[in-house]
């Protein structure tokens, strides 16, 4: 094992043992007052009941579509013994002290972390509620407190068939000392495992679900705004008065790099926007897409550095039979979330208050607090539902930027970003390039595996808890030698951060995105130098009596793996770990005259316990379509230092008229849950090309695929 993959291990490794951690003990703080003055019982930062027995559990992620206030539904139901539905969910407020994840050390919903950050801490929560209640019961009865049990919100005593509601027992257990280290269920799951329904499915349903594009204050305005289109550029100038002569608009507000019209209405705001012609200046202006990937090609020739080392890679080469070499490039993509940005802001009295749809909610008060010289208590953050964050919304710029406008504008203030403004001023997954070399034996089989990684530092600016000594980012990094055993291996990084301007950030799926696609092509391409199957190709390098070895005997048994198919088609397989889960899939595809038809995708994961199946299967679902697209279309591309695309028409996504059929197989597993939200969009990119080069013969070394094997939609 190499030596810095064993670091990083027993690093994740610890702080996922601290994971009890979380909102225990901890003091409710000023964004919990309000609750707590509501609720007759709230021992913890995560649980309330009030006296009608009502159960509110406060979710400390956000809820992005992943299910994260079902799972802690059910996270809590399972140790109060009640069903999912009896408990009412509540997003937290931005508020790092009291809702931080124990492993990244911030309130941040990202890296498929919330239900494995919540697994253990959450149930300790509503365990503490549960032995305080019967500890309050068994005291009022004169009984052993053992001797009590929970069932559908009462607390019963058999024996004297005696019984009590949450309700009537609140304020009793109110004043029962919280347990340090309370027991949590080790088995037996009744809610655990099952497929509940999502708790809000029906208000998504009936439009009652608030997400921020749908807050409504009273005496609110509306705020279109416009940032430089010169990647780095500023504002040098705008005449304001043609936008105040568009009925409805009231104000024009100007920053340093962008300016924003306010109106009554959304449609005043984007009407006045239209109007006006700013002036920028600056920025760079003479930037392509051809020089970033220039750039990139050029850092490939240099020794970056040391990642992960295990034995001798230069005695293995030196000695090998034959080698393998190859470079990868992919390109800049973007979020294209279905709800764009938003942000309302109220600035009013030297305090601040925010409605927003976040993943960092307890960043972005800081952030804010910093910009309109603040203090953190005086900045509210309220958490709203998020029409898709992919990691966009694990930046807070945009919500500053809404706070600088409010602080002009004596009114609650909405900004809502246009399409064209989400897609051009984006936080872009950047170029990452990478070289592989591979020294092969008389067989084929790998005796070393060298990769080079050209990428960016993402986590010197989000997380520098993740670069790693000589200043590795550990996620441009991560699954750079894939599940594999390779008896020597050197992987080194070369950092290539963007040119200043150009904003960058966290994309669904992260390093695995980029690393699963070029570590998986590679040993499709090995086995077929080899003359092997590439199932049984994987298999000689696979730890025995793995999980991810049984993952792939299971993938390859559901895909019909080996099985005849019509002329044409042809079927690509990929295995990855990561995200404490472990996933496959088998693409089989259909060459049409030179054109890629993906026509099914099988899908198999561990993910550990699915706390709940249905939802595994959703999200497994939606990263594979969130990876389709990427692998099908997406490439933001730079000219003149301005980005090219704008909307869907040329940033596509996948539609249901090119969507494959798909089949998800979770493996029943009694191992503590691992990640479903990023492992399916890591995967779709090297088993769609694998089938591809299964189907052609050629290897494709740069994503997306060929305009000329892409029918556009």
């Amino acid at each position: 094992m190499a030596t810095h993959e064993l670091d990083r291990r027993s690093f994740v490794a610890v702080c996922l043992a601290g994971t009890a951690g979380l909102a225990l003990g901890f003091p409710l703080g000023e964004g919990n007052q309000a609750l707590a003055a509501e609720a007759a019982f709230r021992p913890n930062a995560i649980l309330a009941i009030g006296s009608d027995g009502a159960i509110t559990a406060t979710v400390p992620y956000a809820e992005m579509g992943q299910g994260a206030m079902t799972s802690i539904a059910m996270l809590v139901a399972e140790e109060l013994e009640v069903a999912p539905g009896m408990v009412k969910t509540v997003l937290a407020p931005g508020e790092n002290k009291l809702y931080a994840h124990p492993v990244l050390g911030e309130q941040i919903t990202g890296g498929s972390a919330s239900l494995r950050g919540s697994w253990a801490p959450i149930r300790k929560a509503a365990a503490s509620a549960r032995i305080m209640m019967i500890e309050a019961a068994a005291r009022q009865w004169g009984v052993k407190a053992g001797d009590c049990t929970l069932a559908d919100g009462r607390v019963v005593h058999a024996a004297s068939k005696r019984s009590a509601s949450f309700g009537d027992l609140a304020l009793a257990a109110s004043k029962m000392p919280v347990p340090a280290d309370p027991p949590i269920k080790t088995g037996g799951f009744k809610v655990i495992g099952t497929s509940a329904p999502r708790v809000d499915a029906a208000a998504k349903v009936d439009g009652s679900a608030l997400f921020g594009l749908d807050v409504r204050l009273p005496g609110m305005v509306y705020a279109a705004v416009q940032a430089s289109p010169v990647i780095g550029g500023k504002l040098a100038g705008v005449d304001p008065k043609p936008a105040l002569a568009v009925g409805g608009v009231t104000q024009v507000v100007t920053l340093p790099n962008a300016v924003a019209v306010v109106g009554r209405h959304t449609g005043a705001a984007r009407k006045g926007l239209a109007a006006i012609q700013p002036q920028w200046e600056g920025g760079l202006s003479s930037l392509s897409t051809a020089d970033l990937v220039s750039k990139a090609d050029a850092a490939l020739a240099q020794k970056g550095a040391t990642a992960y080392t295990k034995g001798d890679v230069a005695k293995a080469f030196a000695g090998a039979a034959s080698t393998f070499e190859a470079d990868y490039r992919m390109p800049m993509l973007a979020h294209a979330a279905m709800e764009p940005l938003n942000c309302t802001v109220e600035v009013r009295n030297g305090a601040c208050e925010i409605w927003v749809g976040s993943q960092v909610p307890g960043r972005a008060r800081i952030d804010v607090a910093k910009a309109l010289g603040l203090g953190e208590d005086q900045v509210k953050v309220n958490s709203y539902l998020i029409g898709g964050g992919f990691g966009r919304r694990l930046q807070s710029e945009w919500i500053v930027q809404a706070a600088l406008i409010a602080r002009d504008v004596k009114a609650p203030v909405k900004v809502v970003w246009s399409r064209e403004e989400d897609t051009r001023q984006d936080a872009y997954r950047y170029h990452n390039h990478s070289r592989v070399k591979v020294a092969l034996d008389a067989q084929g089989n790998p005796v070393a595996f060298d990769h080079r990684i050209v990428a960016p530092a993402i986590m010197q600016w989000f997380l520098p808890s993740l670069l790693w000594k000589d200043g590795v980012d550990l996620d441009a990094t991560n699954a750079a030698s894939g599940p594999y055993e390779f008896p020597n291996l050197l992987v080194d990084y070369v950092r290539n951060d963007p040119p200043e301007g150009l904003l960058v950030g966290n994309w669904r799926g992260v390093g695995e995105t980029r690393n699963g696609f070029v570590v998986e092509t590679v040993m499709d391409q090995l086995a077929a130098r080899a003359g092997v199957d590439p199932v049984a190709y994987r298999r000689r390098l696979l730890p025995p009596n793995s999980r991810i070895m049984t993952l792939l005997d299971r993938l390859a048994r559901a895909s019909g793996w080996g099985s005849p198919l019509p002329a044409g088609t042809a079927r690509g397989i990929a295995i990855q770990s990561g995200f404490g889960s472990h996933m496959g899939l088998v693409a089989q595809v259909r060459m049409d005259a030179g054109k890629v038809r993906v026509e099914r995708m099988t899908a198999v994961i561990d993910c550990g316990i699915a706390v709940n199946p249905n939802v595994v299967r959703q999200q497994i679902e939606g990263g594979l379509l969130f990876g389709l697209t990427a692998t099908l279309y997406s490439n933001i591309t730079i000219k003149d230092g301005r980005v090219v695309q704008s909307n869907f028409h040329d940033n596509p996504v996948v539609r249901m008229v090119n969507t494959p059929k798909i089949d998800v197989v979770i493996i029943d597993s009694k191992e503590d849950p691992g990640g479903v939200g990023e492992p399916g969009t890591a995967i779709v990119a090297p088993a769609i090309v694998n089938a591809v080069f299964a189907a052609t013969g050629k290897p494709l070394h740069e994503l997306p695929l060929p305009p000329s094997m892409v029918e556009r939609v």
